[in-house]
This record gives C-alpha cells, sequence and structure tokens, in this order.
C-alpha cells in the first residue's frame, strides 16, 4: 500500500511540471482572469453604454422596490395611526395614558379633563377604576410612528395647549362617585314596559300618570307590551332614557330638538331649562373648547385664529357659557330670530331618543337642552368673535395683520405661517353696529329675564321643573 501511494504521488508530481513546463500560448496573459473591460482600451465606448445600461436597470429596479416598500410602510403608519386613536378625541394619541384595570387609553390632556368635569371612571366603557397612569410603552411606539411618518402629527397649537393641561409623567386618580346615574328602564325587559317614577301610587314626587304603566311584576296580564310602542301618555328622557310621564310638572321639552326630559333622575341634566340659563353640554370652561375639534371646524382649521381667541378668552376670563349667553341675546335680537339655525336642522338627532315635530319653527323659542345650547353656541362663534374684534379690545399686533384677499374661503389657513401674516375673519359688519348689539344680563339678571326666574340657585317662581333647571350641577 506504501508502494503504490508513492508511485501515485510521483505520477501526479510528473504530471504538474509537464503543464508547467508547456509553452503559453502567443498573445495569452499571465493573469488567472481577464482585466475588467473597463482598462480595456479596445471596445471603451462599447463597454461604457453596456454598463450604463445595467447600471439603469439596477437604479430602476432599487427604485422600484424602494417605491414597494415605501407604500408598505404608508399602509402600515396609517394602521397604526388608526389603533393609536385616542378614545375621547378620536384623534392621534398625545401623552398617551392608560386607565386600570380595563387597559383603555387616552390622550393626557383627555382624561385629565374628563376626571374635572367630574368622571369618576373609564371614559370609554365606563368601568370602575381608580388610578391614570402614563404609558411608556405607547409612547415609545407612537414616537416610532411620528419618526417615519411626521405629517400624521396633532397640529402644534393642539400639542402646546394639551401640554398645558396635562404635562406629561403625572399619575391621575378618579374621585369616588358622587352619584351614580340610573340605569334606563327602557330596556331592561324585551316583553314589557316598567312604570316611570310617577305611575307608581304614592311616589315622591307629588302627581301622579293619569294613565300609569302597569308593573309587570304585579299585573303581568294588563303589562304593557314594549312591541306596542310607547305607553300612552309616556315618551323617552332625552338625557337618562327612562320613561317619563309627558304630563308630569316635571317634564320639560326642548323648543330645539322637540325631546322631552323627565327632570327627576339626574337634576340639572335631565331637564330642557330656560335659554339663558342652560349649560352647554361639554363645555364648562376654555379647556373644553381647546380639546374640541368643532371649534377649529367653525374657523376653517384655522389654528392661529383659534389661539388668538383662547388667549383672548383666558385674559378676560370668558366662559364659553358666557359666549353662549351672548350669541343667544344677539339671536333674539334679530328679526327672525332662531328660525335660520331651525332651517339648517342643526338640532335632528341630538338624543338617542327622538323627539317630536316642531308644530310652529316661527314661535319664538323658550327652552333649550345642553346639547342644542352647545350647537348654538358651536353655530354662533365665529360670528361672536367677529363683533367681538370690531370693539378694538386685541393687541395691535392681532388688528394690525392685513386681511387675505380670499378672506375666509382662502385654502391657506392651514399654514401658520400665512395665517399669522393675514387675517381671514372678514367682517361683514362695521364697527358701529357691533356695539349696538344688545347687552348680554348679567349673571345675577339672567334667570330673571326667562319667564320670571330669579338668579340661579335662589327661589324659583313657578313649577318644579323650573327649579330643576335651576340646580348647580358638576360639568
Amino acid at each position: 500500500m506504501v508502494e503504490e501511494s508513492s508511485a501515485s504521488s510521483q505520477n501526479f508530481n510528473a504530471t504538474l511540471e509537464a503543464l508547467s513546463a508547456r509553452p503559453e500560448p502567443p498573445g495569452t496573459t499571465t493573469l488567472k482572469r481577464p482585466a475588467s473591460p473597463t482598462f480595456d482600451n479596445s471596445n471603451d465606448e462599447t463597454s461604457r453604454k453596456r454598463m450604463r445600461g445595467e447600471e439603469g436597470c439596477r437604479n430602476e429596479n432599487q427604485l422600484s422596490q424602494e417605491m414597494v416598500i415605501a407604500s408598505g410602510d404608508s399602509a402600515l403608519a396609517n394602521d397604526l395611526a388608526q389603533e393609536l386613536q385616542c378614545g375621547c378625541c378620536s384623534e392621534l394619541v398625545h401623552k398617551p395614558v392608560v386607565v386600570s384595570p380595563c387597559q383603555h387609553f387616552f390622550c393626557g390632556s383627555c382624561c385629565a379633563l374628563w376626571i374635572r368635569n367630574g368622571g369618576t371612571s373609564c371614559p370609554a366603557c365606563r368601568g370602575e377604576s381608580t388610578i391614570v397612569t402614563p404609558s411608556r410603552p405607547l409612547q415609545i411606539v407612537l414616537d416610532t410612528l411620528l419618526k417615519s411618518a411626521p405629517h400624521k402629527a396633532r397640529a402644534e397649537g393642539e400639542r402646546r395647549q394639551a401640554d398645558e393641561i396635562y404635562k406629561g409623567g403625572a399619575v391621575l386618580r378618579f374621585p369616588s362617585p358622587r352619584e351614580v346615574s340610573p340605569e334606563p328602564n327602557m330596556n331592561l325587559s324585551a316583553e314589557f314596559a316598567r312604570p316611570c317614577p310617577h305611575c307608581l301610587p304614592n311616589n315622591p314626587y307629588g302627581w301622579r300618570c293619569p294613565q300609569p304603566i302597569p308593573d309587570p311584576n304585579t299585573d303581568v296580564e294588563n303589562a304593557w307590551r314594549m312591541d306596542d310602542g310607547l305607553p300612552a301618555g309616556h315618551g323617552n328622557c332625552g338625557h337618562c332614557e327612562n320613561f317619563l310621564a309627558l304630563q308630569a310638572p316635571t317634564t320639560t321639552k326642548c323648543d330645539f330638538c322637540q325631546v322631552s326630559f323627565c327632570g327627576v333622575a339626574v337634576p340639572g341634566r335631565c331637564v330642557a331649562a330656560p335659554l339663558l340659563v342652560q349649560h352647554p353640554h361639554e363645555m364648562s370652561d376654555i379647556a373644553d373648547l381647546i380639546q374640541s375639534t368643532e371649534v377649529y371646524e367653525c374657523f376653517n382649521q384655522n389654528e392661529i385664529e383659534v389661539e388668538y381667541i383662547i388667549d383672548y378668552l383666558t385674559a378676560n376670563n370668558v366662559t364659553p357659557r358666557h359666549i353662549y349667553r351672548e350669541i343667544v341675546v344677539h339671536v333674539q335680537g334679530q328679526p327672525q330670530q332662531f328660525r335660520p339655525l331651525l332651517e339648517l336642522d342643526l338640532f335632528s338627532d341630538m338624543h338617542p331618543v327622538s323627539g317630536g315635530t316642531d308644530p310652529d319653527p316661527s314661535v319664538p323659542r323658550q327652552k333649550i337642552c345642553r346639547h342644542c345650547a352647545t350647537e348654538v353656541l358651536l353655530w354662533g362663534l365665529k360670528e361672536w368673535w367677529v363683533r367681538e374684534r370690531l370693539k378694538g379690545h386685541l393687541e395691535e399686533h392681532i388688528l394690525a395683520r392685513k386681511d387675505c384677499p380670499e378672506g375666509n374661503s382662502c385654502s391657506r389657513q392651514k399654514d401658520l405661517a400665512h395665517a399669522r401674516e393675514f387675517n381671514h375673519i372678514i367682517s361683514t359688519v362695521s364697527a358701529p353696529e357691533a356695539l349696538e348689539a344688545p347687552a348680554i344680563p348679567s349673571e345675577a339678571e339672567a334667570p330673571s329675564a326667562a319667564a320670571g326666574v330669579e338668579p340661579e340657585n335662589g327661589p324659583v317662581v313657578g313649577n318644579a321643573a323650573e327649579q330643576l333647571a335651576l340646580e348647580s350641577t358638576p360639568l
């Protein structure tokens, strides 16, 4: 075996020597591979054209791949932005906080306003909770999204205003519930209606329905079936949705949406109050205006103008309710009063229950619910600001701006630089006319201006419904 291996090695070496000794063919090179065409002068032009063509193909393929990746990233960014919407404002969450234990998340400022306005549970599911904590994982995902898609960020003005409400990193706590709202009794039974508060004998309200709803627990033979519609003489409260007696002294009806309110379930909320007494729904302070997307819509998304309004209201301690009352007084001084608003159909579908038909749109309006009061506020907010500007109380640099040639219809109002340079609130009313607007009654005079009612929380001349309308309730 050793001899065979030695012989094989000798034969292999002899073969290598023979190949090495073989003469090179003429014109050949000793390089193991040919030189790059770039250095070959013989076909220089042809090589360059071929390489440019190859590079063009590679660049085109690379560009198409990048476009596919970019489109994929855009779709992912849209999906993430959709998932990261705040449960309160339905916008991309800002400084997210999480409610425990339900794990619903919101903007820190939205949750802070919810608690400030009396919220005692999760704004989304109403589940019991005591603590709200900032969410670092959500913030990391949000930062990553905004880094890849910065155009999805909230407007600078919104972020700045939200930061004034919630600085970030703070733990929020829900207060203990003051009063649990009653569950609607309209859906307790899919088969039978249940008595309203005034149907029961010896009820604490001092008045009983002339057509009481039979109690299905004690009189199932005469019980009112839900399939038969609303029980005779009854309706549903626009706030708590419980059954109410239409003729009860505590029942009130909104002259705008034509929905009735029971006046007994949640005092101050289950009521249509005199116009100058009512509180606009979810508009208790300036912070609510900041958080309202409808306010920005009133000014065609002109953040600069909204910023000027907020600064003005803050400096002069003007509340949304004060603005609402000034709008009401102004409208009441017009020849048609609220008829233009009614013709715009602003007050339909305001509540989960349906309202009646307006018997006569030309009749003066006396009472309004909280939701309709908010609609009046938003409808008249822009014109209120026009009248307020004409009084000349704004800062000089605001009043000195040139009017935009396109005025209110300008499509560049979202451009912050353009909005700072030009005024888009073009008035159709002269300054003297604005100053001659009817004066709003003082806080003490307002209730007496409506149906002979005395100041809020004071004695009442009238029925029990007016008393309930004037009760102070945290917003």
